[in-house]
């Protein structure tokens, strides 16, 4: 498809151009789920780190518009696979941002927040991750009826946390009725 290098930076370069210029809500979300799905093929990476895309992607988690978070998280947590975006997601204190994906009524936000978390998972950002509200989070969704959910769970509770962790977040919900930090199990 691409005749050189230069071609693909450029065509990012266009997309993201095009993402500044226009004021229309629906070209917007198109870009962004275009750049979402770039940023899942290793051989872009490099052109949207340069392009920093991960800042755009960062900057629509705060969005009201639900799509625009649904395709920012979704480009972020493909991003997230690369170890040096890894690096920069972290540095620019986005779990926080992340995790309240978590939240989200969209089943797809909220597979790529819990996909983006684990892509996160690192020595310094642990204990953030696998922060008590977030574990009970997670113990809720591995309950939940969509199956893919409820897998992304339990592979993020065998992989981000340690047993100890899971049976004190397991013991804090046994103690009360609520719901972790107010967070809803997303819509089946």
């Amino acid at each position: 498809m691409w005749k050189k290098e230069s071609d693909r930076f450029e065509y990012l370069q266009t997309l993201v151009t095009e993402f500044q210029d226009t004021d229309s809500d629906e070209a917007k979300e198109q870009v962004l789920a275009n750049l979402a799905n770039f940023a899942y093929d290793p051989k872009n990476m490099e052109h949207l780190k340069q392009l920093q895309v991960a800042d755009l992607f960062l900057d629509m988690l705060t969005e009201e518009n639900d799509n625009f978070v649904e395709f920012g998280m979704g480009g972020l947590c493909n991003l997230s696979m690369d170890p040096e975006c890894r690096d920069f997601i972290l540095q620019s204190d986005a779990i926080p941002l992340v995790t309240n994906c978590l939240s989200s009524p969209r089943e797809e936000t909220v597979l790529s927040a819990v996909g983006a978390l684990m892509n996160l998972a690192a020595p310094s950002s642990r204990p953030h991750i696998s922060d008590v509200a977030v574990v009970e989070c997670m113990l809720r969704f591995s309950l939940c009826e969509s199956p893919r959910l409820r897998n992304l769970a339990h592979v993020f509770l065998q992989d981000c946390c340690s047993e100890d962790q899971v049976g004190r977040a397991r013991r804090e919900m046994a103690g009360r009725t609520q719901t972790a930090l107010g967070i809803p199990l997303p819509k089946d």
